[in-house]
């Protein structure tokens, strides 16, 4: 797991904006700092800060075909775990205009929506949501471990 890097991304963050620091919390780095600014500086703090870009078009940590962001970071950083794969099908299909979205993920946008109006700023907002991401992702171990 890395340690204390930057990350910068697109203020007034809903769905892949917060669950992609929920993920990189979680699994990639322990102790993260999170940047939301403009989309038209992401690239520019990303160099200024040496910050890792996520959730922006044209880079590594983006959507690209089908998948979201929070599939991109999940292939970069090579993370196995099969209830991350079940989460990564709510985020996707929340954030995404997947055809076959999981049952989960118009509740998840709309709790996601919900947050970006009732919190003060990007901060705020992942502090309160990542509550929700802890308990999607307890759901999916449980989903996974039923299966088995």
């Amino acid at each position: 797991m890395e340690n204390h890097r930057k990350w910068v991304t697109r203020e007034k963050a809903k769905v892949d904006r917060i669950a992609c620091p929920w993920l990189i919390k979680h699994f990639v780095d322990s102790d993260p700092q999170f940047l939301f600014v403009p989309a038209s500086k992401v690239l520019d703090i990303a160099k200024e800060q040496n910050a890792l870009p996520f959730d922006i078009p044209d880079i590594e940590l983006g959507h690209h075909d089908s998948k979201c962001s929070f599939d991109a970071i999940i292939e970069k950083y090579e993370l196995k775990d099969p209830a991350l794969q079940e989460l990564a099908k709510i985020v996707r299909g929340a954030d995404t205009d997947d055809p076959n979205p999981s049952p989960e993920s118009a509740g998840l946008e709309a709790i996601a929506e919900g947050f970006r109006q009732i919190t003060k700023d990007d901060f705020d907002n992942i502090n309160k949501q990542f509550h929700v991401y802890d308990a999607l992702y307890a759901y999916c171990r449980l989903k996974i471990a039923n299966q088995e």
